[in-house]
């Protein structure tokens, strides 16, 4: 038998606002969104997850068809109240606030407002010097995960300005590295600018095959590189994560007993881990 979700073992945490990000496509940012968000409610956690992927994924991964999605995140950025664009899923203790076509738009648009780097951040409540835990709209959930878009634009910057934390999943393959030498640089740019409290979670590698000797290299060199930020956990390349989204369901939900989700499993407790140690010493 393989874990159950409800066996990780949890503290108490305060409110976090975690940004899911990669610049590049195809790495398993969505899914790890998507089922890590899954694996927290199933601990008793309340998460909303933030799509501000214009594609849209992790609407779909979690069911939701777009007639059903309401103004989402493009209405939250242009002052609708967060409770008016949360959609409840499937999963109880899990929420959206889903990707609409409008989302797709909004990287140029954003170009032309004033303090555009701070517009999800005050849509949440937050303002643009920070604010008060009890002043978020946020407040409500105990993790705040936002699943980005695959580039480093506006979209993204946004996610950065408002996260405490940025959460990076990283495939296992040849240019994993030289990808995340420009992300962690996009990330200090942004601590630098406009929010200094930002910091990097920790970092997964995904879609990792034992049976390809690169993967083994790639986790290594990654590993060589940053120590202690990459997480114990490694996400397998596996076919049951692949067809979860096409039924509109995590996989944790799909198949708890894969070897993906059960690497979803642990990879919750590590993240809850690693919360816990930053709330003692705060």
């Amino acid at each position: 038998m393989g874990q159950r979700i409800e066996d990780v073992v949890v503290g108490d945490i305060s409110s976090r606002v975690i940004a899911v990000a990669n610049q590049k496509g195809g790495v398993g940012k969505t899914t790890t969104a998507i089922n890590l968000g899954t694996a927290l409610a199933a601990t008793g956690k309340t998460v909303l997850i933030l799509d501000l992927d214009p594609q849209g994924n992790a609407s779909t991964g979690l069911g939701i068809e777009p007639k059903h999605r309401g103004e989402g995140s493009y209405g939250l950025v242009h002052g609708v109240p967060l409770a008016e664009v949360v959609v409840a899923s499937a999963i109880p203790g899990l929420s959206l606030v889903p990707a609409t076509a409008d989302l797709a738009g909004l990287e140029i648009e954003l170009i032309h407002m004033d303090n555009p780097q701070y517009k999800l951040r005050n849509a949440l409540g937050l303002g643009a010097t920070g604010g008060d835990l009890a002043d978020r709209q946020s407040a409500h959930w105990d993790y705040v995960l936002i699943d980005c878009p695959p580039a480093l634009g506006m979209l993204t910057v946004n996610a950065m300005v408002t996260a405490d934390a940025v959460l990076v999943p990283l495939q296992c393959e040849f240019f994993a590295l030289e990808g995340l030498t420009q992300l962690l640089g996009t990330v200090e740019r942004v601590r630098r600018a406009f929010n200094p409290s930002l910091s990097i979670q920790g970092v997964v590698l995904t879609m990792f095959d034992g049976r390809n000797n690169l993967s083994g290299q790639v986790a290594q060199d990654v590993r060589a590189h940053l120590g202690e930020l990459v997480y114990d956990t490694v996400i397998p390349r596996n076919v049951r994560v692949s067809e979860a989204p096409s039924f509109g369901r995590p996989v944790l939900l799909y198949d708890l007993q894969c070897a993906g989700a059960q690497a979803y499993v642990h990879l919750a407790g590590e993240v809850l881990k690693r919360e816990r140690q930053l709330e003692s010493v705060r």
